[in-house]
C-alpha cells in the first residue's frame, strides 16, 4: 500500500531549519514549487542513495574521530532521517564514533564544540522553572528521556554539562536499533555544577560555574525534576545514565517505582555482560551457576553485575546465600570481606565470611585481586575500576594455572581504563581465554588462530528493554525483564557456534536483537503483571512502536 502523503503548513525555509523534516537536496521538483523552496536548494535532485554516498565521502575525509563525531551530529542536526539511513548503512564504522569511545573526547571538548541539538539543559539556578523549561519543550509526545548529571562520564569522571553527549548518543541508538521515532526522544543534562577545577576556570564552559551539589539541595533538584517529568511527559521511560557512585544506585531505588525508568550503567551494563557470561559458559559446557567470579570494582556497575549473576544462579537452582558466596567483588581497600569497613547495601550480601578465607595465604595485609586469584581460583574475571592495566601479567597467569578456559571481560572504557587488552588477555592465557571488552579491540591472532573480540557494549540491550518495557505499557521496568534480555542476547552469541567468533553478534544484527529483546521483555513484563497490554498483542504493538528512516511525500496542508 502506498504511503499517504504528509500535510505540513511551514514554510520551505521552516522545514529546511527543522531537522526531522528536512530532505535537503532529496526535495522532489513537485515539492520545491509547493514549498517555496526553489533557488534554496542546488539545482540537481538527489537519490537518498546519492545522498547516503556524499554523506560517506564527507564522513571519510575527516581526520580524526572527535572530527568525524562533529560530521556525524553536523548531518543529524540538519537532517535526521539522512542520518539514520547513513547509520544503519554503516552501523559498524559509525557505532564507536557516536558512543564509545569518542564519545568521551566529545564530553571533554563539548563547550569548545558545542552543537545546536534538540534536548534540555536543567540548571541549578533555574530549579523554580523546571515546569516553564519543560513547557517551552515543543514536542508534546516523548516516549524517551536520557538523563545525566556528567558526574560520572564513562571512565573520564566528572565532565559538567559536557555530558550532554551521553543522553544525545543513547537516543540515537534507541533510534538506530530500537526503532524508536526521533521525535519521540529527549536527551537532557541537569547542570548542578562541577568538581571539574579546568571546568571551572574555563571561560568558554558552557555550564553553571560552581561546585557541585551535593546532600539535600541536589536531592531537592532531582524531586523537581522526577515531578516536572511526570507532569509534563507521565508515560515517558526515563533512562538514568552516568551519575556518581553516591547517587546511581539510591536514584534508582528511590524512583524505579515512581515512573517507568532504570538505570543503564547498574542494570543495562549488568544484562549485557551476564548475556555473554551464559554464552561464554556454554562455550566450557557449564552452568553460570558452577563458576567462581571476581569482580574488581565494586561500584554501582560491579554490584549491579553482581546481582543479576545472582538472580540467573538462583534460576539454575542455587540459595541466594550460596549465589552470593560464588562473587568475589574487590574494591579500592581489597576484597569485601567480614573485616572489610565503609560497606554499603548494595555490597554488603557479598561480603566473603571469616569462614571462606580461612586458608587463604595473602600477599597484602588487604586481601587484592592477586590475593583472591591465588586462593578462590575464579573461573571469570570482571573489571569494571577504571583503572588501566589492573589485571597484570600476574595475576592472569595465575588464573589460567587453575582454569581450562578463563573468562575475562575488562570492561572498563575508555579503551585508555581497560584493565587490560585483549591482545595480553590471549597472550597470557596462550590462547585459551574467552574474552569480552568495554572498548572496541582488533581480532587477536594467536599461533595462527584469530580470535574475535566482542565489545561488551550496552547498546545490545537497553534498545530492546525500552522498546519492550514501552509496547508493553509496563508500569516499571523489573529485574527480572533485565535477566530475560540477558538470556536473549545469550542466544545469538556467534561464539555458540564457532568457539573463535566473538561472543556478541555483529552490530548490523542489533536491531534484529533488539526486536526479540524486545519481544521477551514485554512477555515477561506480562508475566510478571507490570504490563497493561495483554500477551496476544505484544507482538502487534512492538511493531506499532518501530519507526523505518525514509522520506514521506510531503503536501501543502
Amino acid at each position: 500500500m502506498e504511503e499517504a502523503p504528509i500535510k505540513i503548513r511551514k514554510t520551505g525555509s521552516e522545514i529546511l531549519n527543522s531537522s526531522l523534516l528536512n530532505k535537503g537536496t532529496a526535495f522532489t521538483q513537485e515539492e520545491r514549487d509547493q514549498f517555496g523552496l526553489n533557488g534554496l536548494l542546488p539545482t540537481r535532485v538527489s537519490t537518498i542513495e546519492q545522498q547516503i554516498k556524499r554523506s560517506y565521502l564527507h564522513f571519510s575525509k575527516k581526520r580524526t574521530p572527535l572530527e568525524k563525531y562533529d560530521s556525524l551530529i553536523g548531518l543529524m542536526s540538519r537532517n535526521e532521517q539522512l542520518f539514520y539511513q547513513f547509520a544503519s548503512r554503516y552501523a559498524s564504522e559509525i557505532l564507536p564514533i557516536i558512543y564509545t569511545p569518542t564519545v568521551g573526547d566529545a564530553a571533554i571538548n563539548y563547550s569548545n564544540i558545542y552543537f545546536s541539538q534538540r534536548g534540555l539543559y536543567l540548571s541549578y539556578p533555574l530549579k523554580d522553572k523546571l515546569d516553564e523549561i519543560f513547557a517551552n519543550y515543543p514536542q508534546n509526545d516523548v516516549d524517551v528521556i536520557v538523563v545525566t548529571d556528567g558526574e560520572r562520564i564513562l571512565g573520564l569522571g566528572d565532565q559538567g554539562i559536557g555530558g550532554m553527549t551521553i543522553p544525545i548518543g543513547k537516543l540515537s541508538l534507541y533510534t538506530l536499533f530500537g526503532g524508536i521515532h526521533p521525535a519521540k526522544t529527549l536527551p537532557i543534562i541537569l547542570d548542578v555544577g562541577t568538581n571539574n577545577q579546568e571546568l571551572i576556570q574555563d571561560e568558554l564552559y558552557l555550564g553553571w560555574h560552581h561546585a557541585r551539589l551535593v546532600g539535600a539541595e541536589y536531592d531537592d533538584f532531582i524531586e523537581r525534576f522526577v515531578k516536572a517529568v511526570k507532569k509534563r511527559f507521565p508515560k515517558v521511560l526515563l533512562q538514568w545514565e552516568d551519575f556518581g557512585k553516591n547517587n546511581a544506585r539510591r536514584l534508582l531505588d528511590r524512583y524505579r517505582d515512581q515512573l517507568l525508568s532504570f538505570n543503564d550503567d547498574i542494570q543495562g551494563t549488568a544484562a549485557v555482560t551476564v548475556g555473554a557470561l551464559m554464552a561464554a559458559v556454554t562455550v566450557t559446557k557449564q552452568k553460570l551457576s558452577q563458576q567462581r567470579i571476581a569482580i574488581l570494582g565494586a561500584g554501582s556497575a560491579g554490584t549491579g553485575i553482581a546481582d543479576t549473576i545472582v538472580a540467573a544462579m538462583v534460576d539454575e537452582g542455587l540459595s541466594r546465600e550460596e549465589a552470593c558466596l560464588r562473587i568475589y567483588l574487590i574494591d579500592i581497600d581489597g576484597l569485601i570481606h567480614f573485616s572489610s569497613t565503609h560497606i554499603n547495601d548494595a555490597q554488603r550480601p557479598y561480603v566473603q565470611p571469616q569462614s571462606a578465607l580461612k586458608d587463604w595465604k595473602l600477599h597484602t595485609e588487604h586481601v587484592s585481586l592477586l590475593d583472591v586469584v591465588t586462593n578462590a581460583h575464579p573461573t571469570i574475571l570482571i573489571g569494571v575500576c577504571a583503572q588501566g592495566g589492573a589485571f597484570t601479567k600476574e595475576i592472569i597467569e595465575e588464573m589460567a594455572r587453575h582454569v581450562e578456559r578463563p573468562v575475562i571481560f575488562p570492561l572498563s572504557n575508555p579503551t585508555s581504563k581497560a584493565e587490560c587488552t585483549a591482545e595480553e588477555a590471549i597472550q597470557w592465557t596462550h590462547g585459551k581465554a574467552l574474552i569480552a571488552t568495554g572498548s572496541p579491540f582488533q581480532p587477536v591472532e594467536y599461533k595462527g588462530k584469530t580470535t574475535q573480540i566482542g565489545q561488551c557494549n550496552n547498546v545490545y540491550i537497553f534498545p530492546g528493554i525500552g522498546l519492550g518495557a514501552l509496547a508493553s505499557q509496563a508500569s516499571k521496568v523489573t529485574d527480572g525483564m533485565f535477566l530475560e534480555a540477558a538470556r536473549t542476547l545469550s542466544s545469538f552469541s556467534p561464539a555458540l557456534k564457532d568457539p573463535t567468533a566473538s561472543l556478541f553478534p555483529k552490530i548490523e544484527e542489533v536491531r534484529k536483537v533488539s526486536r526479540e529483546i524486545a519481544k521477551a521483555v514485554a512477555k515477561k513484563a506480562c508475566l510478571e503483571k507490570v504490563a497493561k497490554i495483554p500477551l496476544s498483542d505484544i507482538e502487534k504493538e512492538i511493531e506499532a512502536h518501530v519507526w523505518e528512516p525514509h522520506y514521506s511525500k510531503y503536501v501543502k496542508s
